[in-house]
């Protein structure tokens, strides 16, 4: 048999770098067709899916720190995604894309290894490097550029985006504007403090923080006397875990507080994740806005609760610890409100507890408090305020989001602002759901393509979720789009 020759390898795409054409004076300026603010995972999707269009986008993305991190202080040793490795930045919509997390690993030499490995859960410092070497090797990706405003420039029908160059410490640098025929916003979400618990977080003496920050004061928790974690989420439970498995054996001095009424798992069944499907975001969409603001809040424990394995590790921790007699010397307590808090002599906090169910008050006095407390959609008001005169909102002031995941404005406005992880409210829970950013990332490209570059399915849940069908009720192909593209160069 003639052996055949081997083909040459595929090299590592790397980084088209080009200049920032607001920077390059005396050469005429030429508008993008969409200008991502913001590089988390959505628009690092949104930028990976928009490299590979048919006839090519012009497209840049800023993002004001200097790489792309994802939630560096929870990639705590051995924790994993709750979804699994196909939920990457591309292979839901299009699984030959050369940034899918398998091509990552076979361009690390690592495909058979993961391969025996055997894991569907990938751990997030895996998922952080994954991410991380798209956004080194993608092109036009600005990192160290903060977006200072938006504009609507009707007379050019551009948006004028503002930004400001960083230099490494962060300090302004060089100021620049882009304009661009369309807009995405992936800006993403911010820790929430509890009101009672704010006036502590930015004092130095006392450690109170929250989970978002765990790694980098982790030293200083497990060396304190007592540490008192408030949240019973996926987070809290993470953070309690890590610290009980590193305290000592009968002098943990340990607190798990939480507002819910039990330390609930995450709904995790096969139809139960069908309230991440494209079918279910189609029907949310479609409800009224009542209905709604009613349906959000109940469906807490889809995405709020504490995965399955990793409260068995933490009763398997717990149990180990009675082998020799004896119970741990900790505190774990469900439907509990933290009314107040204060400074006890400088080097504690007392917390002030309501109990709900029993309609009890107590205080306790611990020496470092972590935030488990969740994250709340970055506000977008200083950022959109030259927009504000175009926007729609809702009856509770909230910027309305059609099915296509485009800010509702004024008809005079040509062009359309895209938002990510911005529109629980309109497209209900999975909106931050890392399944589902392939998939917008797709819709968003062929609404402002006005093609179909990345065909999507009709039907991708078993439940009919109304008697109406509105669950194959795609968002319509709008006119005006991009195509062709040649023609608008």
């Amino acid at each position: 048999m003639t052996p055949q020759p081997k083909p040459e390898p595929e090299p590592e795409p790397q980084p088209q770098q080009q200049p920032e054409q607001s920077e390059q004076p005396g050469q005429p300026e030429q508008p993008r067709d969409l200008v991502g603010i913001g590089i988390g995972p959505c628009n690092l999707s949104l930028a990976a899916l928009a490299h590979g269009v048919p006839g090519g986008l012009r497209a840049a993305f800023y993002e004001q720190r200097p790489a792309f991190h994802w939630h560096p202080g929870l990639l705590i040793e051995g924790t994993t995604l709750q979804v699994p490795f196909l939920a990457d930045l591309v292979t839901l919509a299009d699984p030959a894309s050369p940034w899918s997390f398998l091509n990552y690993l076979r361009h690390r030499g690592r495909l058979f290894p993961f391969y025996f490995a055997e894991k569907f859960h990938i751990q997030r410092t895996e998922y952080d490097a994954y991410c991380r070497w798209v956004s080194e090797n993608l092109p036009e990706l600005h990192f160290s550029h903060q977006v200072d405003a938006v504009r609507w420039n009707a007379e050019r029908a551009l948006f004028e985006i503002d930004y400001t160059h960083l230099d490494a410490n962060g300090e302004a640098q060089a100021l620049g504007r882009a304009h661009a025929r369309h807009l995405a916003l992936g800006v993403g979400t911010q820790p929430h403090v509890p009101e009672p618990l704010q006036p502590l977080v930015d004092a130095p003496t006392v450690p109170v923080l929250h989970s978002a920050d765990y790694l980098d004061h982790r030293e200083r928790l497990l060396a304190a006397g007592h540490v008192t974690v408030i949240g019973s989420g996926q987070s809290g439970a993470e953070v309690f875990l890590d610290l009980l498995r590193h305290r000592p054996q009968g002098a943990e001095k340990l607190t798990w507080l939480t507002r819910t009424e039990a330390f609930a798992p995450m709904e995790y069944s096969k139809l139960g994740l069908e309230h991440f499907t494209p079918d279910y975001t189609h029907y949310f969409h479609a409800l009224p806005e009542a209905v709604r603001d009613q349906l959000l809040p109940r469906q807490w424990q889809l995405h709020k609760g504490i995965d399955a394995d990793t409260m068995a590790a933490i009763h398997d921790e717990l149990y180990r610890r009675t082998q020799h007699g004896g119970w741990p010397d900790l505190t774990m307590t469900p439907g509990v409100t933290v009314r107040t808090a204060g400074r006890v002599a400088t080097t504690k906090v007392e917390l002030h507890l309501e109990h709900t169910q029993q309609a009890t008050r107590s205080r306790l006095t611990t020496d470092a408090v972590v935030l488990a407390t969740g994250y709340r959609e970055r506000p977008l008001g200083r950022l959109l305020a030259g927009l504000d005169p175009y926007m729609r909102y809702d009856s509770s002031q909230r910027p309305r989001v059609a099915a296509d995941f485009t800010l509702v404005l004024d008809p005079s406005v040509a062009g359309r602002v895209y938002v990510q992880n911005a529109e629980a409210h309109t497209h209900g829970v999975g909106a931050p759901d890392l399944g589902l950013a392939a998939w917008r990332s797709a819709t968003i490209l062929n609404s402002l393509t006005g093609a179909e570059p990345y065909p999507l399915p009709a039907r991708t849940a078993f439940t009919t979720f109304g008697l109406e069908h509105t669950n194959q009720a795609r968002p319509a192909r709008r006119p005006g789009g991009l195509v062709p593209l040649v023609e608008q160069r």
